[in-house]
């Protein structure tokens, strides 16, 4: 998945962190959310400006942070 569209960085916006569709949400924000129990749906429920493919671009965009291993 493409995320380069979905996900942005604004020097000004959250010190720069990557945020989805310039909006003051994070991608570590998501990821919080995420790894401390929610579901996509409970997250969606209580932020409903994101979408499902919001969602899967900061799942993208951390994992293509992450060194690749040697071929």
């Amino acid at each position: 998945m493409d995320c380069s569209h979905l996900i942005t960085v604004e020097p000004g916006k959250r010190s720069g962190q990557p945020c989805v569709r310039g909006m003051r949400i994070t991608v570590r924000d998501v990821l919080e959310y995420l790894a401390g129990g929610m579901t996509v749906d409970e997250l969606l429920a209580d932020f409903p400006e994101l979408t499902r493919d919001d969602v899967r671009a900061c799942l993208t965009y951390a994992a293509n942070q992450l060194p690749r291993p040697a071929a």
